[in-house]
Order: C-alpha cells, then sequence, then structure tokens
C-alpha cells in the first residue's frame, strides 16, 4: 500500500472526543465515528498552506468548492448534481435537524429505519416531531426492510417525512437500487418526503456500490460531506442538495434561523482537497477497512462464536449480535468497559428495543490497536459467560 494505516498515531491529550472524554483510564475506544488515521497527505498539504496564510476571518465559499461536489459525485457515482441544488452548512446533524425544521411542522410523524443513527431520535424530537420506527429484521447475517410494516407506516396520515441512512449507521448495508426505487415508490404514494442522509457514502466494501438516492429521483433531499469518509470531522462542513426549488428556500431559511449558515476556511480547503486529489488514498483506505473487518469475523469465529457479526457492506462501524451470552447490552457494554478498558457503542443507543442485544464497535484503526481490543473483549465474554 501507498498510505500507512498500520501507523499509530497518538490523539489522546489532544481533547480529541474519542480518546479524552474516557470515563476509565487505558481505554482502548471503539465507539464514536471518527477514525485514528491520518487525513490524506493532499489535505493536510492544503491545510497547512491555508494556514501559512496566517490570517483566519470570515470567508466566503468559492466556485472551485461546488466544481469539486459536482465534479467528485459525477465520476465517483454518475450522479449529475446542479450547482444551484447545493446548499453548505457546518455538517450533517445540523443539515437534518435545519431539513426536518424546513419540511415538517410540530406533532408530525418523522419515519426511520430502526436501530438507527442516535441523533436521528433527537433531531426530530428537537424540532417537535414524532419519532416512528419501522424495525428491520436479520437475514442471512444482514439486515431488511419490512416493506409491510414500512407501507403501512408511510400510509399514517401524520407521517410526512422518511429520514434514510444510507450506507445504513448502525446495520451496514449499503442499500441497492431496487430498494431505493421501492422505498421512493412507497413515500411517493403516500405523500412522504425523502431525505438521505449519506454521509458514510465513500465507505463501501468489495462488492458492493453506493447508489445515490438523487440517481432515483429529483423529488428528494440528500445530506453528504467529506467528514466521515476522509476523518475531517473536526473541520465543520456538510451539503445539503436537493432540485426543488421549493423546499430549497425553505430549507436555506431554517439553516439562518438555527445559524449554522456561516463555515470555517478550513472545511472548504479539505474538502476540496478531498474531491480533487484524495481519491486514492480512499480507495486503499476502503481496503484496509475490509482487511480489518475479515481480521474481526475470523477472530470472533474462532474465539467467541456466541458472538454473531452482522455483514459489512458499508462504513466501518460493525454491528456485533451478543444476545447469546444470555445478558443485557447495557450489562455487556459496562463490563467491556469497566473490565476490559474497552468503549464500544452499546446498541440501546440506536432503538431501546430494536438495538437491545447488540454493540456496535468502530474498526476504523490501526490493526495492532483492533488485535488488542478484540483480545479484551475476548477475555471479558469468557468472563462473562463463566459468571451467567
Amino acid at each position: 500500500m501507498k498510505y500507512d494505516f498500520d501507523e499509530s498515531v497518538v490523539r489522546r491529550g489532544t481533547n480529541c472526543v474519542k480518546w479524552d472524554e474516557s470515563p476509565v483510564a487505558d481505554v482502548i475506544p471503539m465507539w464514536v465515528a471518527d477514525m485514528d488515521f491520518r487525513v490524506a497527505p493532499a489535505i493536510q498539504k492544503a491545510l497547512e498552506q491555508r494556514v501559512a496564510h496566517g490570517v483566519f476571518g470570515y470567508n466566503i465559499v468559492p466556485e472551485s468548492y461546488y466544481e469539486a461536489i459536482i465534479s467528485w459525485f459525477r465520476r465517483r457515482h454518475q450522479w449529475e448534481v446542479e450547482r444551484s441544488s447545493i446548499l453548505y452548512t457546518t455538517a450533517v446533524v445540523p443539515a437534518m435537524s435545519c431539513v426536518i425544521k424546513a419540511l415538517t411542522m410540530p406533532g408530525e410523524k418523522v419515519l426511520i429505519l430502526s436501530p438507527a443513527y442516535n441523533c436521528f431520535f433527537s433531531s426530530i424530537k428537537n424540532n417537535g416531531c414524532e419519532v416512528l420506527e419501522s424495525p428491520l429484521f436479520t437475514l442471512h447475517s444482514s439486515f431488511k426492510v419490512d416493506w409491510a410494516d414500512f407501507e403501512a407506516k408511510c400510509a399514517d396520515e401524520k407521517t410526512t417525512l422518511f429520514l434514510l441512512c444510507n450506507p445504513h449507521n448502525p446495520c451496514g448495508r449499503v442499500w441497492t437500487r431496487e430498494e431505493l426505487q421501492r422505498m421512493y415508490d412507497i413515500c411517493h404514494r403516500h405523500g412522504v418526503t425523502v431525505v438521505s442522509d449519506e454521509i458514510h457514502c465513500e465507505l463501501i466494501m468489495p462488492g458492493y456500490e453506493f447508489v445515490p438516492f438523487g440517481t432515483i429521483t429529483d423529488d428528494c433531499v440528500v445530506m453528504n460531506s467529506p467528514s466521515k469518509n476522509f476523518n475531517t470531522a473536526g473541520l465543520q462542513i456538510a451539503n445539503i442538495i436537493t432540485k426543488n426549488p421549493s423546499w430549497r428556500r425553505r430549507i436555506d431559511r431554517a439553516i439562518n434561523i438555527n445559524e449554522v449558515c456561516d463555515v470555517n476556511p478550513f472545511g472548504i480547503v479539505a474538502l476540496e482537497a478531498a474531491y480533487n486529489e484524495s481519491e486514492e488514498w480512499l480507495d486503499e483506505l476502503n481496503q484496509y477497512l475490509w482487511g480489518n473487518y475479515t481480521v474481526l469475523c475470523d477472530f470472533i469465529g474462532k474465539n467467541m462464536p456466541q458472538l454473531k457479526v452482522t455483514r459489512l457492506e458499508g462504513t466501518y462501524l460493525v454491528w456485533v449480535d451478543h444476545s447469546a451470552l444470555g445478558i443485557s447490552t447495557d450489562e455487556y457494554f459496562n463490563r467491556l468497559l469497566n473490565d476490559g478498558h474497552v468503549w464500544v457503542s452499546p446498541g440501546t443507543m440506536y432503538g431501546a428495543q430494536t438495538g437491545e442485544g447488540y454493540i456496535r464497535i468502530n474498526i476504523a484503526c490501526p490493526r495492532s490497536q483492533l488485535m488488542e481490543a478484540l483480545q479484551r473483549i475476548e477475555e471479558v465474554t469468557i468472563n462473562s459467560q463463566a459468571h451467567r
């Protein structure tokens, strides 16, 4: 490989959420969705050049920013994005909140596929709407949509918006074109607006293809960012894309009401360097992540067969079923943290019912770190079974 993803970068002591918020010492953090890899060299170089200027006042977003987005999605995903369709903001979660504020009324229902990213719940509730869950079900180590339940909940007269996660966090699904088309057909039939969170869209494992919802229909809102894919979340940049001019005006108004209309110069520079110069780095990253996933599956299969690993199609977040251990998710999480000093995400964060019996493991780290974490998890898991 041209890029060294095995390098251990010391992040503890850098005011890092992932490493410095730990409630116990000597923890290996495998929870929050950021990576322990250095950014692509082109991104680091572009940022260093911007820092050398020495002045960091208010800035405009240049045309080159929009050109980078348009070029990236055209060549990488065959999606033609129009310049006028793009609204920038600080991050995908604020973007989500703005879209919900703009396109719903308080008291309406927002449909999600659960388990779902925890901020889906908070963004919906914070805008005065009701969360409506359509539970996914497992089949052959993967998660599927219950189409009858999905349609019934779209048909609810209070349901006005469907918030999709593609690729799906935490289940790791990369939805197929056929599945996305079926989602849209059902939503369209019942007058439900589709909003697609595509923040993990470049983290795709071998054999799978990411399909932007914007290639299914123009009748949707898409949110994306380079932040997860290129490890630039702290630089605070994201985009909302929709061809619908009425929605766009309302979303733009919500962006200003929520005061997330100004972005910092480093986010702009990083996006351009990512989309214009870092495609090779991204491809190697995905190869490395697939290697980590393979190592995890092999280790768990040989040493902890009680755990069942969900098939990873996209993201670097592995969804693991621990229900055979016979202990609650909260208890298993606490044992891993306090006894094993491994900090994973408890599945109940992503749905009290649908997430019970699962943990989410972030594998975006050097392989040596992953192996140490897996060995600690094994010890806790063996002890948990011994004390049932």
